[in-house]
């Protein structure tokens, strides 16, 4: 497993816990994350899971990111991505090392990246 000084599983569930705690009383994130998520400790766990497996290469989370965010496609703005990682920035900045923390959130940002990349409609060919 990849170490990460500063990042190991418990401080992954510390950030993942207080930062949907953010998210969940969020006016912008809150009522999309409240629609989508029915049962929110089996998700924390996933998404610690889904930390571990990017921060330490883990390997413990198994599922899909891609597909669970295309669900709510309709749904999740570009402001919104803003919203989380300025959530993200500050819960990272605050729990951890800076280090780690800017580890975290380079990495949450190139995630941000690729997700609204897939979920933004593509031009048709022509359009201008």
């Amino acid at each position: 497993m990849h170490e990460t000084p500063g990042i190991d599983d418990d401080a992954l569930r510390r950030v993942v816990g207080l930062f949907y705690e953010r998210v969940r009383a969020d006016a912008a994130l809150g009522p999309v994350f409240e629609d989508a998520i029915h049962d929110w400790p089996t998700h924390l766990e996933t998404l610690a899971a889904f930390w571990s497996s990017v921060m330490l290469t883990s390997g413990r989370y198994k599922g899909n990111p891609m597909a669970a965010h295309l669900k709510h496609q309709a749904r999740i703005t570009p402001a919104l991505f803003e919203r989380w990682l300025e959530l993200w920035a500050q819960t990272t900045a605050e729990l951890l090392p800076p280090a780690s923390a800017a580890a975290m959130q380079s990495r949450a940002a190139r995630i941000a990246r690729s997700l609204q990349y897939a979920l933004s409609p593509l031009p048709l060919p022509g359009a201008a």
